[in-house]
């Protein structure tokens, strides 16, 4: 007799029964099995600057790193995350008490989500939202409650009154992220600064995902929630290296925020990684002491390839949604006489040789995700051309 056929009750715990495998190692081995150009999952399909990769090099060739680093990060990454909270926004940071560095920002969610979150507790999230969140509300046994982001004027939009409305007795943590993905919004300091002022009316901790900090376009600006009247004490900012810097393998994130906060993060994750990606710290630590001009080359660059990309899918017949921030385009299916975004998602290797995300996977209610498809633009322009090549046949 089998365990499958002993057990009294499922084997993976309940909180996790509704995830699956999730949608980008599907989509990704539908790439590799199809020969098709991914972009699906965010990651560049080049290294990010030499002088960053040579410093890892350095680090580990000098034994820096190879042995457990110290538990909140190494102290040259933590002074030079505080370094460039101060130097781009003016936020003091004390490198020792208030910086805790984590494997990723995937982790840096799971830990805060831990150590926060009660079971009973509600969460409050902007939709569609990256999918690791609603597994780490799950995992800590907290109750997800979105708040959708919908089309307006070319844009996704936050209705601020139905996030006040969405906040209730229960509600513990608001989970924002901006630059947002997947649909590329960047909330303004209006919008920021009303959230700010329904976490200090309700007593709000706030958890804002940063990690596209430095990915915004045209006139939009990325302004940290944590700057805003009362937001210092109630905020966990995450950020990480990865979106940044082209290096998304090495799993090199950050929290930021008041040392009760960070202390609490720290306690939850101590207990998961407890540390991580040693000689990559240090190369981190340079790589954010790079100047200025590293940073409007990226985004200039970034903004080049959203040009092209959009260009192509609008050539194709789709409806796009052109982004403030990060390195996705959301688009409508609708014009190309479609209305399921997953079914052609997993058509689209065979129709075209190009993979994407289905949109619907990052929401709660699959029917306002159902037509929407995100496409990854932080590829090399040869490989952009040719998607927008292969996705010219669906326009006939």
């Amino acid at each position: 007799m089998s365990i499958a056929d002993r057990a009294v009750r499922p084997l993976l715990n309940r909180r996790l029964a509704e995830f699956g495998t999730t949608v980008f190692a599907e989509m990704s081995a539908l790439a590799a099995a199809t020969g098709s150009i991914n972009l699906g999952q965010g990651f560049p399909d080049t290294d990010g600057p030499e002088e960053v990769r040579e410093a890892a090099v350095r680090a580990l060739r000098d034994g820096r790193g190879n042995q457990y680093p110290p538990g909140p990060g190494v102290p040259e990454l933590r002074r030079a995350i505080g370094d460039h909270q101060l130097r781009r926004y003016g936020l003091a940071l004390d490198p020792d008490t208030e910086v805790l560095v984590t494997a990723g920002a995937t982790e840096a969610i799971a830990a805060a989500m831990l150590a926060l979150v009660e079971p009973g507790d509600e969460v409050v999230a902007l939709e569609p939202y990256y999918d690791s969140y609603a597994a780490c509300v799950a995992m800590a046994g907290g109750c997800r409650v979105p708040v959708t982001l919908r089309p307006h004027e070319g844009a996704f939009r936050l209705d601020l009154d139905e996030l006040r409305d969405a906040v209730t007795d229960r509600t513990r943590l608001l989970l924002i992220n901006t630059p947002h993905n997947p649909t590329g919004t960047v909330l303004t300091r209006e919008e920021l600064a009303a959230i700010a002022g329904l976490a200090v009316e309700r007593d709000l901790l706030v958890l804002t995902d940063e990690v596209y900090e430095h990915l915004v376009y045209d006139d939009a600006e990325h302004v940290p929630l944590a700057s805003f009247p009362g937001m210092r004490e109630r905020t966990v900012t995450i950020s990480s290296a990865g979106k940044t810097f082209s290096f998304t393998g090495w799993k090199v994130g950050w929290i930021t925020g008041a040392p009760e906060l960070v202390t609490a993060v720290r306690s939850a994750k101590q207990y998961l990684t407890y540390v991580s990606a040693g000689p990559f710290q240090y190369a981190v630590a340079e790589a954010l002491a790079l100047p200025d001009s590293y940073f409007d080359e990226l985004r200039t660059n970034l903004a080049a390839k959203r040009e092209l990309l959009t260009a192509g899918l609008e050539a194709a017949g789709f409806g796009v949604f052109r982004p403030a921030g990060t390195y996705f385009v959301t688009t409508d299916i609708r014009p190309l006489g479609e209305s399921d975004g997953i079914a052609f998602c997993r058509e689209l290797p065979e129709r075209a040789g190009v993979v994407a995300i289905p949109a619907a996977v990052f929401y709660d209610d699959r029917e306002a995700g159902a037509p929407f498809v995100r496409f990854a633009f932080c590829k090399r322009d040869e490989v952009l051309r040719e998607a927008a090549t292969r996705l010219a046949s669906l326009a006939g």
